[in-house]
């Protein structure tokens, strides 16, 4: 009985191409498109001689320096935070109900988008914030917001907790998934027999094989904390601010000149991602070394239970921070008059909500549309793809998950920039499929990876009964699997749309503007003051996600509600 297919006559065997050329197309033309108008070859604009005075202009720049260095400092730090508060928590925690219980609070804080959990922290740690509120005046004797500066601060403390409160569900489920492939119980019980502590048992025998399945996740962890646009125009420095934020205003700038300097500046950023994670690089090393000692000097460090339970505090306490500040957003929104230091409004009213219920209804349809379209994109290819290497028995080799990581390791300003260049040369910019294509190279990704697994841990018996019965391999693939794998396929769906909600430089640089989503409406929202209003616009931005999330889980179960593999 033959279940695959060795030939070229199905044209799956286009899909892993097309895949390729989706992710490293725009990447190639957007880098082009940069490194050209850098180095002063942007003939539209009459640069038509190839020079390096953008490249020394730029970083004659006021406090450009300073930028470049924040951008690393943040992208370094806010990684280092995030993974020694997730690997720590995993290494005291693991397979205890403390565990199963933030798991089940984590997966739903990951599709959060980022601009909302910053608008919600934000609310949070400002002076007049929720955390004062709830210790004035009976202990900070406080009757009036004190005069600190922790928004915006110069050195970008708030900027990097809110990256690290965002980041770590995203290294906590990146954990999961590494954890089910290197067979963590077996590794431990060996350790723990031989005397060795449990957390040590952990960080000795499964924490090499953890973070190599970890990391290119963690890569793009850094490559986005270090290039971040959204979130460092809510909660980052302004004077001056992160690299990626004064890149977006010198691209706005109506002096045309100044394209040529934020070409430069974007080869510049590429340059301080790099460096982030050419230092994270040799620590990798250092810190391999300094293990690989440490765990044959013979130690067994028994005595740990004070680091079980500081991990775990520290985790549980994240976790607090990050539902309080989604709760302040919904308190925000129907807010009334609310005088400090009182905890709660003195009143409640929908008068936001009904008084700007009409001007989101646009944000919100071209959110939805260019969702739905990246992600069905992103759905169908991934599936194509994934079927493909069923029928032609093809293992995913490391070098095509570094393919699949690219556009996440790439600082998105580095190359969308350069992608706008070229539609606008071609009048191309400012609609709705470039967005939502350009959506489609962020989308795909996540979409894969959390598709990947489900699709190939399927039972393939079901598909031998059907071969069995005369069934093509592609009735069988629409009649048989598909429908088994409905949950899965829409729990990736549910993810994808999440992700292109939360998607804020690709629509503002790709839709120039005349393409407005709910999160580049909210984000724009920061240089105000209204809170209720940013309340509005970030909660509508965090539901959408829910919906679907919520969707894509009861769907299944309604239509098929009798089936064991959907419960």
């Amino acid at each position: 009985m033959q279940t695959k297919t060795k030939g070229w006559g199905d044209p799956l065997w286009m899909a892993p191409i097309f895949m390729i050329v989706v992710l490293t197309g725009p990447l190639i033309a957007g880098l082009a498109g940069v490194l050209l108008p850098a180095v002063g070859f942007f003939p539209s604009l009459g640069g038509e001689q190839f020079t390096l005075n953008y490249l020394h202009a730029v970083t004659q720049k006021p406090g450009f320096w300073h930028s470049v260095n924040l951008s690393i400092w943040i992208g370094l730090a806010t990684t280092l935070i995030s993974l020694v508060l997730v690997t720590s928590f995993f290494a005291s925690q693991w397979g205890s109900s403390s565990f199963r219980t933030i798991s089940r609070f984590i997966s739903p804080l990951m599709s959060v988008p980022h601009a909302a959990a910053a608008f919600g922290f934000a609310f949070l740690i400002a002076p007049s914030g929720w955390l004062v509120r709830l210790f004035s005046p009976w202990a900070t004797g406080f009757t009036h917001p004190p005069d600190w500066l922790i928004i915006n601060d110069p050195i970008g403390n708030a900027l990097l907790f809110g990256l690290v409160l965002k980041e770590i569900p995203f290294l906590f489920l990146v954990g999961l998934a590494a954890s089910s492939q290197i067979n963590v119980d077996e590794r431990l019980k060996v350790a723990r027999s031989l005397g060795y502590g449990r957390v040590w048992s952990w960080f000795t025998a499964v924490f090499p094989s953890f973070y190599k399945q970890m990391r290119l996740p963690i890569y793009a962890v850094i490559a986005f904390s270090s290039s971040v646009v959204d979130v460092a125009l809510i909660l980052g420095p302004n004077f001056p601010a992160m690299l990626p934020v004064q890149l977006l205003r010198w691209m706005n700038d109506p002096e045309l000149e100044m394209r040529f300097v934020a070409a430069a500046g974007a080869v510049w950023q590429l340059g301080a991602t790099l460096t982030a994670l050419l230092i994270w690089r040799v620590g990798e090393a250092i810190v391999g070394y300094v293990g690989r000692r440490a765990s044959v000097n013979g130690e067994r460090h028994k005595s740990d239970a004070w680091f079980r339970f500081g991990s775990a505090s520290a985790m549980s306490m994240m976790v607090v921070v990050f539902i309080m500040s989604l709760i302040i957003l919904l308190i925000w929104s129907i807010a009334g008059f609310w005088q400090f230091p009182h905890i709660l409004p003195a009143n409640f009213t929908l008068s936001r909500w009904m008084s700007n219920g009409p001007t989101l209804w646009v944000p919100i349809t071209n959110a939805i549309k260019i969702g739905i379209t990246s992600t069905l994109f992103s759905v169908v290819l991934t599936v194509a793809c994934l079927e493909n290497e069923y029928r032609r028995n093809i293992e995913f080799t490391p070098s095509a998950l570094r393919i699949l990581y690219l556009p996440l390791i790439v600082p998105q300003v580095a190359f969308l920039f350069g992608i706008s260049v070229f539609l606008v040369r071609y009048g191309l910019d400012g609609s709705f499929w470039p967005v939502a294509m350009a959506h489609t190279i962020f989308v795909l990704p996540y979409v894969f990876l959390s598709l990947a697994a489900p699709y190939r841990n399927y039972d393939q018996r079901y598909l031998r009964v059907a071969a069995s019965l005369g069934t093509t391999q592609n009735r069988a693939l629409f009649a048989v699997r598909l429908p088994m794998m409905l949950k899965p396929i829409l729990l990736a769906a549910a993810l994808g749309i999440a992700i292109s909600i939360a998607q804020y430089l690709p629509t503002l640089l790709i839709g120039a503007g005349r393409v407005p989503t709910i999160t580049t409406e909210a984000v724009a929202l920061a240089a105000g003051g209204d809170r209720r209003l940013i309340g509005v616009y970030a909660l509508v931005q965090m539901l959408l996600p829910a919906i679907g999330f919520v969707v894509a889980a009861m769907v299944p179960r309604l239509a098929f509600p009798n089936k064991k593999y959907f419960r």
